[in-house]
């Protein structure tokens, strides 16, 4: 699809209605305040996920997956300095993903403490099985945006250096599905680690992270995407 990152976005933006509803519909104050939190968290960190995503767009003169993971794994017509964007765009992208999915460090909309279980408080059976699928598949699309975005997607190496790994060679020069979904197994496995390891943040510093700091690193980072795209 030539529109397919904002077909992705877009689809993205929408389940935000779906936590205020389920919180709402519980009739309980712990929901409620659950999927506030989670409404004005998905909003307030959607933006800084977007732009850590256009330098990429930039750098390769695409919206299409496959032709963006194969101009930035193979680095045709790239800049070398064109890695400075990609890699700090990763990371604001990994620490958006974190709050998009609603996991540790950023789980404040199902803070245990707070809020009994957040959102879904009231949920039993499959009403509280949906909430957790939709999770764990959030997980793995953002995991998907990111391998295709920084990790060069179904080839081996990212950043441009598959082009140190000529074609001829058989398996590793060429683009393969297993490449890929070790990638995203790789992220996942980041996802789990850092829920076992990090603190939750406090409210205040959750919104401080998104509005001071992603929002102002993502747009010099999109500046500098767009000087290297353009200047070298």
């Amino acid at each position: 699809m030539n529109v397919g990152l904002l077909f992705i976005l877009g689809l993205a933006s929408v389940g935000v209605y779906g936590i205020v509803l389920g919180a709402w519909a519980s009739n309980s104050k712990y929901p409620l305040l659950g999927g506030l939190r989670s409404a004005a968290q998905i909003v307030s960190y959607e933006v800084p996920l977007t732009l850590s995503l256009l330098p990429a767009v930039i750098l390769a003169g695409t919206l299409n997956f496959k032709d963006m993971s194969v101009i930035l794994s193979t680095g045709q017509g790239m800049s070398p300095l064109a890695v400075i964007p990609l890699f700090i765009g990763f990371f604001i992208y990994l620490t958006c993903g974190f709050a998009e999915t609603n996991r540790v460090p950023f789980d404040l909309p199902e803070a245990e403490t707070e809020l009994v279980a957040g959102f879904h408080t009231e949920s039993s059976g499959m009403k509280f099985g949906f909430f957790y699928l939709a999770e764990y598949a959030n997980m793995i699309v953002v995991s998907c945006l990111a391998t295709a975005f920084f990790f060069g997607g179904y080839y081996l190496l990212p950043f441009g250096l598959q082009r140190i790994i000529p074609a001829s060679v058989p398996f590793l020069g060429h683009p393969s599905f297993l490449f890929f979904m070790a990638k995203v197994s790789l992220l996942l496995f980041v996802f789990i680690w850092v829920r076992a390891t990090l603190p939750r943040y406090r409210y205040d510093q959750l919104m401080d992270v998104g509005w001071k700091y992603l929002i102002p690193l993502s747009l010099v980072n999109l500046f500098i995407a767009a000087v290297i795209r353009y200047a070298f």
